[in-house]
């Protein structure tokens, strides 16, 4: 059974979808970007990477997981200049746990965000 997971922690979804999908066990997160959970979009690659990281957080919170639980992370970046600062940040959020992980580049994201974040975890 498909359950929806929704919280006000995090951004509304900007489009006809959801923040995101559990399913046999796992959970598939919509693409955050920085966001801040009224909309707004914070400035700069590090702010903004910080905020998609949380925003990832409390709706895989919601979904009764967490960043340990992560199994597969994609990362969307407008620019691959920003690669190693987005790693720095993303290390400090995963720490040791290193799930699987693509990262590719862009032409352009919504809002002109400068980094989207999507992963799937497992469910508690």
């Amino acid at each position: 059974m498909l359950k929806i997971v929704f919280t006000g922690d995090a951004p509304q979804a900007i489009g006809p979808y959801s923040q995101a999908i559990c399913v046999n066990g796992m959970v598939f997160t919509s693409g955050q970007i920085g966001l801040t959970p009224k909309g707004d979009l914070v400035v700069g690659i590090e702010n903004q990477t910080r905020q998609v990281l949380n925003n990832l957080q409390v709706v895989l919170k919601e979904a009764n997981s967490g960043l340990s639980k992560v199994i597969k992370t994609t990362i969307f970046l407008s620019d691959m200049e920003y690669f190693a600062r987005v790693n720095q940040i993303y290390a400090e959020f995963f720490g040791e746990h290193k799930p699987a992980r693509s990262t590719v580049a862009v032409k352009t994201l919504p809002k002109d965000a400068l980094v989207e974040i999507e992963c799937i975890a497992l469910v508690e």
